[in-house]
């Protein structure tokens, strides 16, 4: 049969693209033949921004980074400041951390979990997620009094200790989520549709992921075993005893199933470290104009979406030199053409889904 070729627009307002992303997709009947990914429609200028203000005051910039994540950005550049400065953290102010960050993954991996199904038409998983969702958000709004730009770690600790019995709701919370996340499981997982629709689709080889430089959850389901908090750990990640789920097949499923082992293994993180947190201060103070010395340093850690790094050069000044940001939905992204190209259009958004990008840190 013969087809006319044909270039349609998907985005950059458009349910699927979970943000301002624009494709415009190059098709010969009902094959893509080409994908040119759009970015840029929220770039801000945040690196300079940063770098024309004092180290302390970039902090709140990064909750708008990967929005559904911040907590692990304020993490992640608050261990940049530490590390030009010098400046030591006190222990329970790295449990708080990680249990804050952890807290932080199991919401952001909610998220996927609602989307991903509504994406492929199953709309009660979307609320179930979001009922789920809820209940972490109402922790950490106890804790932060927000309930997603946090802006709460701050460069030598967190600025106040966790309430009184939060650890005691913690645990409750974690013992409802098994349960729930278990009937999400069987809902979804095991279903016919959602099968048909994920195994073998969008299939990104570990050679490919590893050449594309890729992280997190998209690499570890194609076979890549890389966990920052495993092979550098930070905070008190070293301590702790947790599993990094890896698959082979590297097709939009096992990245799904991924992120929601990653979620029980949140929540064996989250036990250890409510058991062994230690008493004492969680913050230690810094002087009201922060100059560390002349000098680099370089910050990583494990966002949900993967590696998420820092760069920041001092000159001795109050405000940093040079910002830099590796963000990990950025890199993930320069994929996609590649793993596109070949595809059914209609497997588009099985496979887009199944990246969970955040076009906040894309774009920065």
């Amino acid at each position: 049969m013969i087809t006319q070729g044909m270039v349609i627009n998907v985005g950059p307002q458009h349910p699927s693209t979970h943000g301002v992303l624009r494709l415009i997709l190059a098709l010969d009947g009902e094959q893509i033949v080409a994908c040119e990914p759009v970015v840029g429609y929220l770039h801000r200028g945040l690196e300079k921004l940063m770098e024309k203000r004092q180290y302390r005051h970039s902090i709140p910039f990064t909750d708008r980074l990967d929005y559904l994540a911040a907590l692990s950005n304020n993490l992640g550049i608050c261990q940049a400041i530490e590390r030009l400065g010098d400046i030591e953290v006190p222990e329970r102010a790295q449990y708080i951390r990680v249990l804050l960050v952890e807290l932080n993954r199991i919401a952001s991996h909610l998220i996927f979990l609602g989307t991903f199904g509504a994406d492929l038409g199953a709309t009660t998983v979307l609320l179930y997620s979001f009922r789920e969702r809820e209940m972490v958000l109402d922790l950490l709004e106890e804790c932060t009094g927000a309930r997603l730009t946090y802006n709460w770690i701050r460069a030598g600790g967190v600025p106040d200790d966790i309430p009184d019995g939060f650890g005691v709701k913690v645990l409750d919370f974690i013992k409802q989520m098994r349960n729930r996340l278990g009937e999400n499981h069987m809902l979804f997982t095991r279903n016919r549709i959602f099968r048909t629709r994920t195994v073998g689709v969008g299939v990104l080889t570990k050679k490919m992921a590893l050449a594309w430089g890729m992280s997190g959850p998209c690499a570890r389901a194609s076979g890549v075993n890389y966990d920052i908090r495993k092979v550098a750990p930070y905070e008190i990640y070293d301590r702790l005893d947790f599993d990094v789920p890896v698959y082979e097949a590297g097709d939009s499923r096992t990245r799904y199933l991924v992120r929601v082992e990653e979620i029980y293994q949140s929540m064996r993180i989250i036990e250890q470290v409510l058991k062994e947190m230690p008493d004492g201060p969680v913050l230690t103070k810094l002087p009201k104009v922060f100059k560390p010395p002349a000098g680099v340093a370089y910050s990583r850690i494990e966002s949900p979406r993967g590696e998420l790094s820092f760069v920041m050069v001092s000159d001795g000044t109050p405000n940093p030199l040079r910002v830099h940001i590796r963000a990990p939905s950025f890199v993930n992204l320069s994929v996609l053409p590649r793993l596109l190209t070949g595809a059914k259009v209609a497997d588009l958004v099985a496979i887009l889904g199944s990246f969970d990008l955040v076009l906040g840190e894309i774009d920065r």
